[in-house]
């Protein structure tokens, strides 16, 4: 086992709080199914709309592969397609759950920072009327991108306004959507619904939480019989209080930007170190909780004895290093000297 990770914010643990709020909610009997008696439930659901609105509707599901298939599930039709990023996690790292689930076709394009264009969809717009072509109907992009980058909201209301014209959704996939607000210093609706976003995934597991994320439609209508697909889904918790337990204390206290700024602030530190050795080069900006770098290939299993990490692309030894809402400095120190050590002996 690793001493510690850069792998993935996924493996690291569940923030204090989190873990405190859950201990709180285990007291006594609760309404199952985040009933109107359920309060915890309530109390969660007021707290996403004090940061989007009273107007939205806020669902809970277990994970986030089930809060993209499922919001995407609710405004396409199995002979629609979503266009994507070849990168995006919907299209490279949910086992084809879109497709299995769905039955929608993915239009991924090829991009070197994570991030699509308006003007990268426009082909794909041919098959718009043409019986024998799956129908563009969503427009999805991750905020974080999988390449660490950060869509601005200008790009993302470019975005939505492209989709709106050609009567598509957009959808965002949040997994990391509290580091892209820190990354940003925006609050998470000038990001997303001010810009015209449709579908948000929110995400809070890769932040500090055990389980459990949200689907927010910005408009009402959209959500109509949600809950029933939902059931369906296998994605109704029955004691949904654990999960809402968890984002009612997340957004609560700003304890969400808390953690991410840890992140994205260990990531920066990283990235400045790795900066000051000769020889190593990093691939992608900094712009959240992950560094891109090239790494000697002769460093990267022994390194990952110590410190695991994904190597990205073999082909040229591009690695990814993560940093979590519980890395240290003294993680990143350790990690730098350990590297130093290996170089010096290459």
């Amino acid at each position: 086992m690793a001493e510690k990770s850069f792998a993935s914010d996924n493996w690291s643990g569940v923030c204090p709080e989190i873990m405190e709020a859950l201990a709180r909610a285990n007291s006594g009997h609760s309404e199952a199914y985040g009933e109107s008696n359920d309060l915890i439930t309530q109390m969660a659901y007021k707290r996403f709309e004090e940061y989007f609105g009273k107007e939205v509707a806020t669902f809970f599901v277990y994970n986030g592969t089930a809060a993209n298939v499922l919001g995407l599930k609710q405004i396409m039709q199995s002979y629609h397609a979503v266009v994507t990023a070849k990168t995006a996690h919907l299209n490279e790292d949910e086992c084809a759950a879109p497709e299995n689930f769905i039955g929608v076709k993915i239009l991924e394009i090829e991009t070197q920072d994570g991030k699509i264009t308006p003007e990268q969809i426009t082909p794909f717009l041919h098959s718009i009327g043409f019986q024998h072509h799956a129908q563009p109907k969503v427009i999805s992009i991750s905020q974080v991108t999988e390449m660490g980058t950060v869509y601005t909201p200008s790009e993302i209301e470019s975005l939505s306004d492209f989709a709106h014209s050609h009567n598509m959704f957009l959808h965002m996939d949040g997994a990391r959507i509290a580091n892209a607000a820190v990354a940003l210093n925006m609050e998470f609706r000038a990001f997303t619904k001010d810009v015209g976003v449709d579908v948000v995934s929110f995400g809070g597991t890769k932040n500090g939480l055990m389980f459990g994320e949200a689907v927010i439609f910005f408009d009402r209508k959209l959500a109509t019989d949600f809950q029933y697909m939902r059931k369906q889904s296998m994605q109704l918790h029955s004691k949904t209080r654990y999960i809402s337990a968890q984002f009612q204390r997340y957004l609560t206290g700003n304890l969400w930007k808390k953690n991410a700024a840890n992140a994205n602030r260990m990531a920066k530190l990283l990235a400045s170190e790795i900066d000051k050795i000769n020889g190593l080069k990093r691939t992608q900006v900094v712009a959240a909780n992950s560094v891109f770098a090239v790494l000697p290939s002769k460093l990267i299993a022994p390194l990952q004895q110590h410190y695991f990490f994904y190597v990205w692309n073999a082909q040229i030894s591009e690695v990814r290093l993560m940093c979590s809402w519980d890395t240290r400095e003294e993680d990143v120190a350790q990690f730098m000297l350990l590297l130093k050590k290996l170089r010096a002996k290459v």
